[in-house]
């Protein structure tokens, strides 16, 4: 089920025929175990799965294998239907890493039994907040839901992310339903506020709301004055800014009230498939200062571990007023879904 929804996730990305079964459990023995620590130890090549697009972590991927001499082979497309095609591939997939833009999606992949333990000491490098609750995954970067518009056509950013359901918002507000950070958001609204307020949200985004493919298309729709105002994660806007100029900016960013669900912060995070050394490297490689610098410096997101400290335009994350949410209860995608289809908005 899990399988079949997540691919309906990336709808229009991938088409997946067929069903195979769950991985299942098998126990080692000892000579097994033997062959398993040796394979650990030897392997000097990983291939990734990574729903994080190429033009922001490509960069940190090839200084990975200069410092390292680790090869990786990356494929990439959307955090949920690389998902899916874990799910579908299953022990016969060749991955072994899932590097995902946010925390549902790694959540799905841990419940259908494909993602080894962490090692402790990799848990131990970021806050328990940013992590799996039972240490299937761990994040390396932290981003923020945002609101961003035009202060032309909005004054105010208004107190709460339900506010947007009221009328004044009809055609004014651009969302990217498709979008793996947009499904998040909506598992968030669901566990803070239940299935039937959700729903209704849903239903009034259908009303109010212009639909697009992602983030950055938002973004650029409201730099274009297509929409006064949308929902995107916060380095976007930074991205943009780099490339223009902050002078030359149209839009601004801002936060709803304390605690706000639309102010949530997730985790883009990884989670191993096929145990190595390698993939482990890979991992501590992503939470070392170097890794930690590149998604500071280059992609304007939140660095996770200690004494790496964010860039100096961003709004420092323990100021943030985000929600109190357990990132490893985002991993509810299947009744997301349901919920963004029953609300026609994809």
């Amino acid at each position: 089920m899990i399988r079949k929804t997540l691919a309906l996730a990336a709808l229009a990305s991938v088409s997946l025929a067929g069903c195979s079964t769950t991985p299942a459990v098998v126990e080692s023995s000892p000579a097994a175990a033997e062959t398993a620590t040796e394979q650990l130890a030897e392997k000097t090549s990983i291939t990734v799965y990574s729903g994080r697009k190429e033009s922001l972590v490509q960069a940190v991927i090839d200084q990975f294998t200069t410092d390292t001499g680790i090869t990786v082979e990356v494929r990439y497309g959307k955090s949920a239907e690389m998902a899916a095609q874990l799910l579908e591939e299953g022990d016969n997939s060749p991955a072994d890493v899932f590097f995902s833009q946010d925390a549902g999606a790694l959540g799905a992949v841990s419940k259908a039994g494909m993602l080894v333990d962490m090692p402790s000491e990799i848990l131990g490098l970021v806050p328990s907040e940013y992590s799996a609750a039972d240490g299937k995954w761990v994040g390396v970067s932290g981003r923020a839901r945002v609101m961003v518009y035009n202060p032309d056509k909005v004054s105010e950013v208004p107190a709460s992310v339900f506010d947007l359901a009221g009328p004044e918002w009809q055609g004014r507000i651009g969302i990217a339903p498709t979008n793996a950070s947009f499904q998040a958001f909506v598992t968030a609204m669901r566990v803070l506020h239940g299935d039937d307020k959700t729903l209704e949200w849903l239903k009034a985004m259908k009303v109010n709301a212009v639909m697009y493919p992602k983030n950055s298309a938002i973004l650029q729709a409201v730099e274009d004055k297509a929409v006064d105002a949308g929902l995107i994660n916060h380095y976007y806007w930074f991205a943009m800014s780099k490339d223009i100029g902050v002078e030359n900016m149209t839009s601004k960013l801002g936060q709803f009230k304390s605690k706000d669900v639309g102010n949530l912060i997730n985790a883009a995070g990884v989670g191993i498939i096929s145990d190595s050394n390698a993939a482990r490297s890979f991992v501590e490689y992503l939470l070392s200062k170097t890794g930690q610098q590149y998604f500071v410096s280059e992609t304007s997101e939140y660095p996770l571990i200690p004494g790496v400290l964010a860039g100096v335009e961003l709004t420092p994350m323990d100021q943030i007023p985000a929600p109190e949410v357990d990132l490893s209860g985002l991993d509810d995608l299947d009744t997301t879904l349901a919920m963004i289809r029953e609300a026609g908005l994809i």
